[in-house]
């Protein structure tokens, strides 16, 4: 009988056996090492690279090349609007040099002999307009429909009541004309700025320097109306004046000027220095007078 045969055993005395599973633990240990440090580079290089996220620097959405916020690529910020009203910066304004009037003899030029008082600024003359129960600008928009018969029963009235006084077409009392309801707010400050120097002599040149004078010709005396009513920020000849505002004639305030003379109409009324009565009689005058020859000017929407 053969007795089974031993495992072999190598010359040192070790299982083969043995041997193999160790070879094949070391190996597995091997493995798990390289495959925990591979995924640690693969880890490590993304960390170090990156990807195109919302916050790399160069494709996130923050980038001050391409965020929305970027200085170079955002919205610029709209200039500032310029001030309402009138050409109150006399933008566009031409120059034109102040001739001799060729009316300034009917218009009671002042003797040296003559002293008035200064006149106040145009914006305080047009500020004293605004009494308690005056209409505003939205109370005259809504009633405006419903009150244009009775304004003009009331221009017709009032063109009735101004009687000249002798030796002209001046209108009587006071010198001063009442300041017409149911127009717009800037119209009636033209008025009180009109009423305001309404009576002050006629000097060639008065009111070209400042506003503040004692004294003013025609197109002084224009351009301290249309200041009171925001509609002119400094003095312009009569020259000047052909080329104010708009062409043409407007519905509440016509200026009429040629290169020597200037007047206007506001609200149906003439307001000029020549036909006068007197020396300190009133630049409102009761009749209209010929236009030919004079360039009609007015306020866009007045």
């Amino acid at each position: 009988m053969i007795d089974n045969p031993s495992p072999r055993r190598s010359r040192t005395g070790i299982s083969r056996f043995w041997l193999a599973g160790t070879l094949l633990a070391a190996g597995l240990v091997a493995l798990t090492a390289v495959l925990i440090l591979g995924g640690g580079t693969a880890h490590s290089g993304t960390y170090a690279h990156g990807t195109p996220g919302t916050g790399s620097p160069a494709t996130g959405t923050g980038s001050p090349a391409t965020g929305t916020g970027s200085p170079a690529g955002g919205p610029r910020s709209a200039a500032a609007p310029a001030a309402p009203g009138a050409r109150v910066a006399n933008a566009g304004r031409v120059n034109v040099a102040e001739v001799a009037d060729p009316q300034e003899s009917k218009s009671f030029p002042a003797p040296a002999s003559v002293h008035h008082k200064a006149a106040t600024t145009p914006a305080k003359a047009g500020a004293e307009v605004i009494a308690a129960g005056a209409p505003s600008d939205a109370e005259v928009r809504r009633e405006l429909a419903q009150m244009h018969a009775v304004e003009s029963q009331a221009r017709q009235a009032q063109q009735r009541r101004l009687t000249p006084v002798a030796g002209g077409e001046s209108v009587g009392g006071n010198g001063t004309i009442p300041i017409p309801a149911g127009v717009p707010e800037v119209i009636q400050k033209v008025v009180a700025g009109a009423n305001a120097i309404a009576d002050f002599p006629y000097v060639f040149g008065g009111g070209h320097a400042s506003f503040v004078d004692n004294a003013y010709d025609c197109s002084g005396s224009v351009s301290y109306a249309l200041a009171a009513g925001g509609l002119l920020s400094a003095p312009e000849t009569s020259g000047e004046l052909e080329s104010w505002g708009a062409a043409g004639p407007g519905k509440y305030i016509t200026v009429y000027a040629n290169a020597g003379h200037t007047y206007m109409y506001v609200d149906g009324i003439l307001y000029d220095t020549a036909g006068r009565s007197g020396v300190y009689a009133s630049r409102w005058l009761v009749s209209p007078v010929d236009n030919s020859g004079f360039v009609a000017r007015h306020w866009p929407g007045l």
